[in-house]
């Protein structure tokens, strides 16, 4: 069962492409009975070909490798690829391939990343196989070690066995998964759970984070590459902020994939501003990281708390209440908070007439957007 509070577990942050992917191939490498590894986005490349090798040097050392990818968000991985992983023993299946049916349909996808391995350790964040998170995106990971892996495991289980997956009908339907295997429990260890959402049919992410905003008593600090929030999470924020608590957004910069998407969220800038949120632009890379860090409470994961998530996507967040978790979260805003431009509420209201008439044009966008729904 989901969204169930387990003690016993132990989690680690990893900051940087630079830390996670060596934890992650490393996992890979030591594998024993299972690898089960579910992305959105997967595009023939340097990484690609570096995860490619990983997952079929496990397959071929006896291990069951299963590898679930969106059917839109790995429309990049090339054929050849594809039939590289089947050929080399790796199970492969697609969610919800692109079709002649309903554009609800189409727009439903599996934003969710996770790594399993062998029950015992499970990994996610928000990044994916594709070159850009070598060095032009910024991403963070946790590493996850304790009783919330099974819970993890069951998320992509479930997934495997959806009538919204298939194989490829080349090589057939994939084989079962193999038993399940139980995680150890820590002494000592912290409590976490695993959340996980379904579009707008189940919104256990939303809900938790509207609930930790609220109840926050210290400080609420957001880090999403897509600043596009409901009106509830909007207003939440700017209650926090009237009351004291210590509430800043860290958004990407003007580098950023989906510069749209930017203008669009820069017309919440004035209300936010207003109400006393600090809004923080990261100038290095684009920061495609997605956390959250409210008093002692941590969420990391693959959601971006924007509407278009929450209303289309299966997402998953890890959820932990940790001091020290909490202590390390809060060093890496700092740092990133560091090596990015703040706005300037006077300087924002101020901004020429071209800069406000692009927020309205992407605004409208993204409204005409949601009504598809």
């Amino acid at each position: 069962m989901q969204n169930v509070w387990r003690k016993g577990n132990r989690f680690t942050l990893l900051p940087e492409a630079s830390r996670f992917l060596p934890a992650m191939f490393e996992a890979v490498n030591a594998a024993e009975y299972y690898v089960l590894l579910e992305l959105y986005l997967m595009e023939s490349g340097q990484l690609a070909d570096q995860v490619i090798d990983a997952l079929i040097g496990a397959a071929q050392r006896g291990v069951c490798v299963c590898l679930l990818l969106d059917g839109y968000g790995a429309m990049g991985l090339a054929n050849d690829d594809r039939q590289r992983l089947q050929q080399g023993g790796v199970q492969l299946r697609f969610f919800n391939p692109l079709g002649f049916h309903s554009l609800a349909r189409n727009l439903s996808r599996d934003h969710r990343k996770m790594l399993v391995i062998d029950g015992e350790l499970a990994f996610t964040g928000g990044f994916g196989a594709v070159d850009a998170f070598l060095s032009a995106w910024y991403e963070i990971a946790l590493r996850i070690d304790g009783p919330v892996v099974a819970d993890w495991e069951q998320l992509f289980r479930q997934l495997w066995r959806s009538r919204l997956t298939r194989g490829d009908k080349r090589a057939g339907m994939a084989a079962a998964l193999p038993e399940q295997r139980k995680p150890r429990v820590h002494a000592n260890g912290v409590t976490g759970r695993a959340m996980s959402a379904r579009g707008y049919r189940y919104q256990a992410i939303r809900h938790s984070l509207h609930y930790r905003v609220s109840r926050s008593s210290r400080c609420l600090w957001l880090c999403t590459p897509y600043f596009v929030p409901t009106f509830a999470l909007r207003r939440r924020l700017a209650r926090a902020a009237r009351r004291g608590i210590d509430v800043r957004l860290l958004l990407p910069g003007t580098k950023h994939d989906h510069p749209g998407v930017r203008f669009a969220s820069q017309r919440f800038y004035h209300s936010m501003l207003k109400a006393g949120v600090r809004i923080f632009e990261f100038q290095p890379t684009f920061i495609h990281a997605k956390f959250v860090l409210a008093d002692e409470w941590v969420s990391i994961g693959s959601c971006n708390f924007d509407h278009w998530n929450l209303h289309w996507n299966l997402e998953a967040n890890q959820e932990v209440v940790d001091r020290q978790l909490a202590g390390e979260v809060r060093a890496l805003f700092e740092r990133n908070f560091v090596t990015s431009q703040e706005v300037d509420a006077a300087a924002w209201a101020a901004r020429p007439w071209k800069q406000r008439a692009r927020e309205w044009l992407y605004g409208v966008l993204d409204a005409l957007i949601m009504r598809l729904r």
